[in-house]
């Protein structure tokens, strides 16, 4: 059975794909060509994608026999892969769930610190050799500890994050899911998505992406926000409305974000470059070498239960 990796992987990852598989390893770091996803359909039995490779409906259309039977997807978000088309033409596909949820949660919190306490504009400014030294009233951010959050989305990154909110720093958790979730800790089920945003100090985006959520957070849940809110994205770009969100910080309707992804990634609006109330991060959300490490194990669990005529142990169903 061929295999086509779509991007250099961690040492373990490689290592585990030469021994087991006839694989060949792409050396670029971009998203596949359109030609590059027609040769990964034509000429491999298994495809280990990720972020960026859009696999479309047209994709599949384009190649309606394909020699390739599973794309392992690399991540557990798999909005760039059609799966209904996927299926249409025969073509499995799996994730890898579980292996993201912490590391994901931990940058959730490292933006919602950081923009709170203006901790990016700070570094800055000691890079700068600007800093005139410390005084009672420099560079006052807002206070953490007992504030209300609000988690947009409560699967298992949504919890670990209202997890660490609540045990680690005090604050009062509220969400909105598709239903109420049974807890260790007290969290509020709020009636629906403006409800929630017009009622927390922190807003925390943690949904999958897809049709069903772009744009999800629009402004119409920015304005319901509190002037002194801020809002934390670490879900997928398009699930917020990206001219929205920066109308919202030049008018002061809210008082910051933090942002580990990006609705054209990977560009970058200037606007949001030249705001020091913004926290930026380049995707780092599962980008720990032992998360990326399991994320591909995981990927290839999945190819060997394929190779072996075994159920995926990630199966993704339409």
């Amino acid at each position: 059975m061929k295999l086509w990796i779509t991007r250099p992987m961690p040492p373990a990852v490689e290592a585990r794909a030469r021994a087991d598989f006839d694989v060949e390893i792409r050396t670029g770091t971009t998203p596949l060509t359109l030609d590059e996803m027609h040769h990964a359909l034509t000429g491999f039995d298994a495809v280990i994608p990720t972020l960026g490779d859009m696999f479309s409906a047209g994709v599949f259309a384009a190649v309606p026999r394909p020699r390739c039977k599973l794309l392992a997807n690399f991540g557990v978000g798999y909005n760039h892969i059609d799966v209904l088309a996927a299926k249409a033409t025969g073509v499995q596909v799996s994730n890898t769930p579980g292996a993201v949820t912490d590391a994901t949660a931990d940058i959730a919190m490292t933006l919602l610190l950081a923009t709170a306490r203006r901790a990016g504009e700070g570094e800055r400014l000691v890079r700068s050799g600007q800093w005139q030294g410390w005084h009672p009233t420099q560079m006052l951010g807002q206070h953490v500890t007992g504030k209300r959050v609000g988690i947009v989305g409560l699967g298992r990154i949504g919890q670990a994050i209202a997890r660490r909110c609540h045990f680690g720093f005090g604050m009062q958790v509220a969400y909105v899911a598709r239903g109420r979730k049974e807890l260790d800790f007290p969290a509020d089920f709020a009636a629906d998505l403006t409800a929630l945003a017009s009622g927390v100090d922190f807003l925390v985006v943690a949904v999958p992406g897809g049709a069903a959520t772009r744009h999800l957070i629009d402004a119409g849940v920015l304005d319901a926000m509190k002037p002194t809110a801020m809002l934390i994205n670490i879900a997928r770009g398009e699930v917020v409305d990206e001219a929205a969100l920066i109308a919202a910080l030049r008018s002061g309707r809210i008082a910051g974000a933090g942002l580990d992804v990006y609705e054209f990634e990977p560009k970058v609006p200037e606007a949001l470059l030249e705001m020091e109330n913004v926290t930026l991060l380049p995707h780092l959300g599962t980008a720990t070498e032992e998360v990326r490490t399991n994320m591909g194990l995981m990927a290839l669990d999945n190819v060997a239960a394929f190779a072996e005529g075994r159920a995926l142990p990630n199966a993704v169903t339409p």
